[in-house]
């Protein structure tokens, strides 16, 4: 632009200086008609410096709108870019809750509960609890197989658990149920002889003599009785114990 206009002016410039030398050699202009021709020239270039500015202003100002422009189109772009970038972020946020209250309800599943067992408060797996009540379900269905297979793999995988006496008593009860009468015996011997001090123990003891009753072995019965009455005497089942002892006599 700067160019634009030098070279303008330039040509000016030598349009008047070809005026002047045209008036001195043909001698035919006044001082008055030589004053006029001044202030005409005067007034060309004074005209063609305003076109020019108002051409250079115009160009700035079509320059500062596209550049304007530009920027308008710069800033919605990265706006747009802000507001994807925003929406992500929200997202994996959510993501990532979700995520860690999902684990954190996995981890309270694994987690051992407190419950109550024969009496007494105490902490079982919950893989364990789930793992007895699915077998005991099997029991009260009356699906004995199904049972004894489920209460054999629990005793197997937890041995250690607060639920593996009443496991290893209903063991027993679903050969019992069975009329396997040798296995019930087998399994509740387990409970007597692992498990002394868990209720189910007395049970055990009882559910043996109803089995060497069924396979008529009464001195064997009558033994498991009066064991019975001696090891656990306040007990539920010490109570039938003397009962069935009397009938025995």
């Amino acid at each position: 632009m700067n160019n634009f206009i030098r070279s303008t002016l330039a040509a000016a410039a030598v349009a008047a200086f070809t005026l002047t030398p045209m008036q001195a050699t043909a001698a035919l202009f006044e001082d008055e008609e030589a004053r006029r021709a001044i202030l005409d020239i005067r007034s060309r270039l004074a005209n063609m410096q305003s076109e020019i500015n108002a051409k250079a202003d115009k160009t700035n100002s079509l320059d500062l709108n596209n550049q304007n422009e530009q920027l308008k189109q710069e800033i919605s772009r990265l706006r747009g870019q802000i507001e994807i970038l925003t929406n992500e972020l929200a997202n994996a946020q959510k993501r990532q809750k979700d995520f860690y209250v999902d684990l954190d309800n996995r981890i309270r599943k694994l987690e051992p509960q407190q419950v109550t067992v024969d009496g007494k408060e105490v902490m079982v797996d919950q893989g364990e609890q789930r793992a007895y009540d699915a077998a005991l379900a099997f029991f009260k269905s009356g699906d004995y197989r199904n049972a004894g297979a489920s209460f054999l793999e629990f005793t197997r995988r937890y041995p250690q658990s607060a639920l593996a006496p009443s496991a290893q008593y209903w063991l027993g009860n679903t050969y019992y149920a069975q009329r396997d009468y040798r296995n019930a015996i087998t399994a509740q011997q387990v409970v007597v002889k692992n498990y002394p001090d868990s209720p189910k123990a007395a049970d055990a003891l009882l559910n043996i003599a109803s089995c060497q009753m069924e396979l008529k072995d009464r001195a064997a019965a009558k033994k498991s009785l009066e064991t019975l009455v001696a090891q656990y005497p306040d007990s539920p089942s010490a109570q039938t114990a003397r009962e069935r002892l009397v009938a025995l006599k």
